[in-house]
């Protein structure tokens, strides 16, 4: 599944087109490099975000087309976040 794509049905992003533009503008990392939006996501994947002033670091679970609001949140594990 596409970055974009994964950081939006996880709902760590909430619009695709913004998670689009995060990866765009460099300020998401996957497995400590800058990653594309057409990154294909894998299970044990560490996706970093820079969301303003807060860092956030999140661990791949599982890749799930689609998920209800409910079990979007099983999809990742928090690492760090700062």
């Amino acid at each position: 599944m596409r970055l974009d794509k994964y950081l939006k049905v996880s709902r760590i992003i909430k619009r695709r087109t913004v998670a689009n533009e995060a990866c765009d503008a460099g300020r998401v990392f996957v497995n400590g490099k800058i990653a594309r939006a057409s990154y294909d996501v894998k299970i044990g994947d560490v996706i970093e975000l820079q969301l303003g002033v807060r860092t956030v670091n999140a661990k791949v679970v599982s890749v799930n087309e689609y998920a209800k609001k409910e079990d979007a949140a099983l999809m990742y594990e928090i690492i760090s976040e700062s």
